[in-house]
């Protein structure tokens, strides 16, 4: 796979891809590289970003200069023996380099080339993550109601539309055969991406016609369903259906809550939503976070205390370089590369540099 990606959302779909054991070659600038490996600090000791670190583990990394001739042939070299190519290039970037995706697919039969975008094939806009949770509905539905909108705190349009590339490309590769080169030509939009992300909250609005609201830590749809602060620290309770309010009141000791006909089924519970928060807001206030924990969990009802992430990192197999270890059949084979790190074997080599490693 080459890897003509970089800053999150290509260099994601590619360690993605990677994991489960594609052979990831990424082709970077000359000098600077992706642009990820300057956004810090933090830097390791070894002066690389934890930016650039969290999604370029299991790659080959490759220098070229695309205004070079000689550069230009190689990465042609390089593409027409690939199985799959990911970019994203500004429209026409490429091209203007005699580097033309149709003519390489049309080329090669087993060749799969995926382009990120911003906004669309057509569209020359930068697709920075912040500016497409602003344009997709997502910050206008994050946030307090009476606050401002808030974007999500992770590049999460960026991490939905990686996660879009790697299961398009796995889709096409299981039917490349029956596939046209204009079929092999794969687009994802961080836009389409993040608008399709919004699901039950796009679903709310075409069902309708109004307009959702931001609810904060509650749910539009169930209720309780939402952050509630216990004497010592916040944590969530998520009610999903009737049983489970059930359960819930007679783990929290407030069978009158269970007798009460209002609240015995979701939709009344969404209706007198303030003055039933209120009374489990007052009661949940009586106890540590981890005491309601333990009952709830008795009781088969979803709930969490909101842990710090260094408290969440605990739980999984993490490594400063590596970051996060995915589960199998992925495997971390590689340590991020350095700049350039295998340029000589790959010019020399080409896709043989995988073996010769």
């Amino acid at each position: 796979m080459l890897d003509l990606t970089r800053v999150l959302a290509g260099p994601l779909c590619t360690m993605t891809l990677g994991d489960l054991g594609a052979l990831v070659l990424k082709v970077e600038r000359p000098g600077a590289g992706d642009e990820t490996r300057g956004w810090g600090p933090p830097f390791d000791a070894e002066g690389q970003s934890a930016y650039y670190l969290s999604v370029n583990r299991n790659k080959l990394s490759l220098a070229l200069d695309l205004d070079l001739a000689a550069d230009r042939v190689l990465l042609l070299e390089l593409a027409r023996e690939a199985d799959v190519v990911v970019e994203n290039f500004r429209p026409g970037t490429l091209e203007r380099r005699g580097i033309v995706p149709a003519d390489l697919l049309a080329a090669r039969e087993r060749l799969i080339w995926c382009r990120l975008t911003g906004f669309g094939a057509e569209s020359t806009r930068p697709g920075y993550d912040v500016v497409v949770q602003a344009e997709s509905g997502w910050m206008a539905i994050t946030g307090e109601p009476a606050g401002a909108p808030m974007k999500v705190g992770v590049a999460l349009a960026d991490v939905c539309a990686g996660k879009d590339a790697a299961v398009a490309i796995l889709a096409c590769l299981a039917s490349r055969a029956k596939r046209s080169p204009a079929d092999r030509l794969i687009t994802i939009s961080l836009a389409h991406s993040a608008t399709a992300s919004l699901v039950n909250v796009a679903q709310n609005a075409l069902v309708t016609g109004q307009e959702p609201a931001r609810w904060g830590n509650a749910h539009p749809n169930l209720v309780p369903y939402q952050l509630f602060d216990a004497a010592d620290r916040p944590f969530i309770l998520a009610v999903g259906n009737d049983d489970q309010w059930l359960a819930c009141c007679h783990a929290i000791e407030r069978q009158d809550l269970a007798e009460d006909p209002r609240y015995l089924r979701n939709a009344g519970r969404v209706e007198h939503r303030a003055e039933l928060v209120g009374v489990l807001a007052e009661t949940f206030r009586g106890h540590a976070a981890v005491e309601w924990l333990e009952r709830l969990e008795k009781a088969g009802v979803p709930a969490g205390i909101v842990r710090l992430v260094s408290e969440a990192l605990a739980d999984v197999r993490a490594d400063a370089k590596t970051g996060i270890a995915p589960l199998a059949p992925g495997s971390v084979r590689q340590p991020p590369p350095r700049l350039d790190q295998h340029g000589p074997l790959v010019r020399r080599l080409g896709w043989g540099a995988f073996d010769a490693l």
